[in-house]
């Protein structure tokens, strides 16, 4: 087997375990469909979000003083669709948009020799995206929904099937149960739909967060492509000092993938520093380490602007509609009922899980109330001012 193959073998490992789920899901669900003593029916998941979603919309509208968009949709992918669009979330130049819509097709189809020959293709650009094809993929099935471009994707696979498990797995009698776990379902629906409606409301953080994304991708592209033209001196030399496993010398791109994983600015410069680095304008390098990489120091420096820049558009984001979700659904009983049926928990529970974008949404929103929605879209915080939410109210 050559190396290309092994990387692909690899990465298809990586992802196992969530393949595994899959296939356990579907062979549940026919079981259960097969199962004469399991006569619950659930409603269709397009028929019950066609039933929310105009009055959770009105009540999404008059809670941020936002209107929501008419032309808003939503539609029910497949499983393999879905996985398309998380590839289409993966922001990137034209070039990279191509690879990784090829990349996450493959990985979707388990085509090994497709993803074999992406990497011949281009192994750099493999390096980059093929993480995010690891990130993306293997939350597919704990992943109810998501937005873009002015739709609202549900993921069909994992919620149509999810209230007949749930009931299933609780054990007969199933009536006396199902009535929970319906109103638990519609709970989940509810809860999806909310929160992908506040991500279309916020365009702004949108484009902020996508420009910063494909700069940060784009110099990690250029650090691979620095790191795979290393000699192979320096590579075997830079890997000892790093104390990397030994790669046999006739694995000379996995020698060179082990080392970009490893400096890869999303891993070194924050495993090295911490999440502090989230603040810093300044970072410094090894000397023996910028001896064999002369450009890793500058290519560190240019990514902390547009990490920052994404880190604190997306942690405003998902707070905004952390916060949204947990006071329009406080008082609902069908988000009460998700969180018991579906989650295991209770809704005291669920509200003092710590984040910090919902604790800075709720700082910002205790002041200036739904006025504040519409000035964290327009001009979101700093990374310092995400963790000190007065410095953020005393410049607004």
């Amino acid at each position: 087997m050559g190396e290309y193959e092994e990387f692909a073998e690899a990465l298809m490992d990586q992802l196992s375990v969530e393949i595994n789920e899959e296939k356990e899901i579907s062979e549940l669900s026919k079981k259960i469909s097969e199962d004469s003593s399991f006569t619950v029916k659930f409603e269709d998941i397009e028929k019950s979000c066609q039933q929310i979603f105009d009055s959770l919309k009105e009540k999404i509208s008059q809670y941020v003083g936002i209107p929501v968009s008419n032309d808003l949709k939503i539609t029910y992918p497949d499983l393999h669709d879905f996985k398309m669009l998380k590839g289409k979330k993966v922001f990137a130049d034209d070039a990279g948009r191509i690879f990784t819509d090829k990349l996450f097709d493959a990985v979707a189809n388990e085509n090994l020799e497709k993803i074999s020959n992406l990497i011949k293709e281009d192994t750099a650009k493999f390096l980059v995206y093929s993480t995010y094809a690891k990130g993306y993929i293997s939350k597919i099935s704990t992943t109810y929904g998501d937005y873009l471009d002015s739709k609202i994707y549900l993921n069909k696979f994992v919620l149509s099937s999810y209230p007949q498990i749930i009931l299933y797995k609780q054990g007969p009698p199933y009536e006396s149960r199902a009535e929970s776990v319906r109103s638990g379902y519609t709970g989940a629906l509810k809860m999806t739909m909310l929160e992908e409606t506040v991500h279309s409301l916020q365009e702004n953080l949108h484009r902020v967060n996508k420009e910063a994304v494909i700069k940060v991708n784009t110099l990690n592209e250029e650090l691979a492509r620095i790191i795979l033209a290393l000699d192979d001196q320096t590579s075997s030399k830079l890997s000892e000092y790093l104390q990397l496993p030994s790669v046999p010398d006739e694995f000379p791109v996995a020698r060179r993938a082990n080392l970009f994983f490893m400096l890869n600015p999303d891993n070194f410069i924050v495993n090295v520093l911490g999440p502090d680095v989230m603040t810093f304008t300044k970072v410094e390098v090894d000397p023996k380490i910028s001896e064999m990489v002369p450009e890793l120091l500058d290519i560190y420096q240019r990514w902390l602007g547009p990490i920052q820049t994404h880190h604190a558009a997306f942690t405003t984001m998902e707070g905004m509609a952390e916060f949204a979700v947990q006071d329009i659904l406080r008082d609902d009983d069908d988000f009460q009922n998700y969180l018991t049926t579906f989650m295991g928990t209770d809704y005291s529970s669920y509200r003092v899980r710590k984040s910090m974008g919902k604790d800075f949404t709720s700082s910002v929103f205790e002041k200036h109330g739904k006025q504040a929605f519409k000035m964290l879209i327009e001009n979101h915080p700093s990374t310092r001012e995400l963790k000190d939410p007065s410095s953020y109210l005393k410049r607004i």
